[in-house]
């Protein structure tokens, strides 16, 4: 069973594919944690490291971005430098860390498998059982 997490994952990669990224890996695992999206801008020469964060209404933590912490940025830091060391081909190309925010609920409707509408910063998407709504989308949100 797909967890919820890795719904808002799926979703989130599909919307930087339509907006022209390459999604270079998805739930990238290291002994430092994971990496839920790695991805790179067709017409641009750096990597992303996306850590998405996927929240229904009424969490404790803004949305998810008071979960990405001092602490866990360090660990995605050493998950991305173990990433550069696996793909010494990447090792120089710029990179940065972003964050999405991702919000889900229930819906009654049919449940979809595919995503066939474009998705829209703040426009709620049915799919999967789920309504989602892609919150914010933070660049360089963290050295």
């Amino acid at each position: 069973m797909t967890s919820i997490g890795q719904l808002g994952e799926q979703f989130v990669a599909q919307w930087l594919t339509t907006r022209g990224w390459i999604i270079l890996q998805q739930r990238w695992r290291c002994r430092w944690g994971e990496i839920d999206l790695i991805a790179k801008p067709k017409k641009e020469n750096f990597i992303s490291f996306v850590e998405v964060k996927t929240r229904s209404s009424g969490n404790w933590d803004d949305d998810g971005i008071l979960a990405v912490t001092p602490q866990k940025q360090v660990k995605l830091s050493q998950a991305a430098a173990y990433f550069l060391a696996d793909y010494p081909h990447l090792a120089e190309v710029p990179c940065r860390f972003d964050v999405v925010l991702v919000h889900y609920q229930k819906s009654q409707e049919i449940k979809r498998t595919k995503i066939e509408t474009a998705i829209t910063l703040g426009q709620p998407i049915q799919w999967q059982g789920y309504q989602f709504t892609l919150i914010e989308y933070i660049e360089a949100a963290f050295d």
